[in-house]
């Protein structure tokens, strides 16, 4: 199980399906998809990478490999620009 936490420095804004975050710390800021916005609300919502691969895998007809590389390169890419932390 991966946990992840939020920084409060990190702020969301979805626009019609889909997003901006800003991290306040660096005054960056980065647009999301549609999918991208979903794999977000759902990382804010359980913290955990296992149940939001779950979630999608309920929503999206994707291969259950294809998910968990797409939702762990995501969550790799958040990490390295500092919107999200491992636990």
């Amino acid at each position: 199980m991966v946990e992840i936490v939020i920084p409060e420095t990190v702020l969301f804004r979805d626009l019609d399906g889909e997003a901006v975050l800003l991290a306040t710390e660096s005054g960056k800021y980065f647009g999301l998809n549609e999918v991208g916005t979903r794999m977000w609300s759902l990382l804010r919502l359980h913290g955990d990478v296992e149940a939001v691969c779950h979630s999608l895998l309920a929503e999206y007809d994707v291969a259950e490999e294809r998910l968990r590389e797409d939702v762990a390169r995501f969550v790799s890419t958040l990490a390295d620009r500092g919107l999200i932390r491992h636990l």
